[in-house]
């Protein structure tokens, strides 16, 4: 099936540098296209005082397309069906999402399941029961195809519904020991990716695919954890995207369990077993909704240069949070969001977790 101008546009601009998604949205929701947006970066960029950003060419996302077609794998836009509902409602969406196997699977009450890489030979075993008594009620399993925790998730919910986030491209194996599971999932689950096809995983990427777990997920379990770990993590984009966290507890001689152990004293909900996994997510479990298609055209403003050196005057090196900077420079968010898009398009500003900016 040929691309269409639209999906093209979209790639190219979120494979161009310094557009993360949620410059993309806003770049969306200005100009109303990406097509649009693509033709108006250049003079963002000037506004902000500096280079613009190398846009991502045609050819570069004809071969991407041309590559994705021969993997028999296919596209997920976000604003257009099949994108999974619940991803659709965080703030960073990935914009597009490599996808090979069924993309229904996301429909089935998922569920996240991570834990640590030199997990014990207990929690293996148990993360791969778990899994397989909520893949017989129904649910559908979202992991991260690590070692230790994830892999264990996945085996036990291949046969009734399993999805693997990875890190790099969907050609991409990693661990290598995983190269057969990944292609199971591939064939019988659900396997997805955010970056194109021939990408090596690095160390940065890992944060992104954990909000995709979470994201997807009504809830995330950890089943154990070390303190510090990518888990916690996971576990953290959960809670702040409104969805439930669950621990499993275990010993506190075990330096595996204390992350765990952490999130339970915290407030995270514990769960020994499937039917306690279920009944934290029910209030969560409501129909879904389909993405919304289009953007709003208000969420931005035209600032005009006293508001663009109030709303400067205002940032350092420090990260803030952007409703801050609405509330001291006195101006309509619209306004403050058009002039940090301009900073960032001019790459002059970064974006930080938790709605926060900061100078680069």
């Amino acid at each position: 099936m040929a691309a269409s101008a639209d999906q093209i546009a979209r790639l190219r601009l979120i494979r161009s540098d310094q557009i993360g998604p949620i410059t993309y949205y806003q770049l969306l929701a200005r100009f109303g296209s990406a097509a649009a947006a693509l033709e108006a970066i250049p003079e963002l960029a000037a506004r902000g005082g500096g280079r613009p950003p190398r846009l991502a060419g045609t050819d570069q996302i004809a071969r991407e397309m041309e590559r994705v077609e021969r993997l028999g794998a296919s596209y997920l836009f976000a604003g257009s069906p099949g994108y999974p509902p619940l991803l659709a409602e965080i703030e960073a969406a990935p914009p597009a999402l490599i996808a090979s196997g069924d993309v229904d699977i996301a429909l089935r009450t998922p569920i996240a399941m991570v834990g640590a890489r030199n997990a014990s030979a207990a929690a293996c075993r148990f993360a791969r029961v778990l899994a397989r008594e909520l893949g017989a009620r129904g649910a559908s399993i979202v992991s991260g195809l690590a070692r230790g925790v994830d892999t264990a998730a996945h085996d036990g919910s291949i046969d009734t519904g399993t999805i693997a986030v990875i890190a790099g491209g969907i050609d991409i194996v990693y661990p290598p020991e995983n190269e057969a599971r990944q292609r199971a999932i591939a064939e019988r689950g659900l396997l997805l990716a955010e970056q194109p096809p021939g990408t090596e995983p690095r160390a940065r990427h890992f944060p992104y695919r954990n909000r995709i777990i979470a994201g997807l997920s009504l809830g995330t379990v950890v089943v154990e954890a070390a303190p510090k770990s990518g888990s916690l993590i996971t576990a953290r984009q959960a809670a702040d995207f409104g969805r439930e966290v669950m621990a499993v507890p275990g010993s506190p001689l075990d330096p595996r369990a204390q992350g765990c152990n952490q999130l339970i004293r915290d407030g995270a909900t514990l769960v020994q077993n499937a039917e306690d996994v279920l009944e934290a997510i029910r209030p969560l479990h409501v129909a879904f909704r389909e993405p919304e298609a289009g953007y709003d055209p208000g969420a931005t403003g035209d600032a005009d240069d006293p508001a663009r050196r109030r709303i400067e005057d205002l940032l350092g090196p420090t990260p803030v949070a952007v409703d801050e900077i609405v509330r001291q420079a006195g101006l309509p968010a619209g306004v403050v969001q058009t002039v940090l898009l301009e900073l960032e398009l001019a790459g002059r500003l970064e974006r930080h977790a938790g709605a926060r900016v900061s100078l680069a």
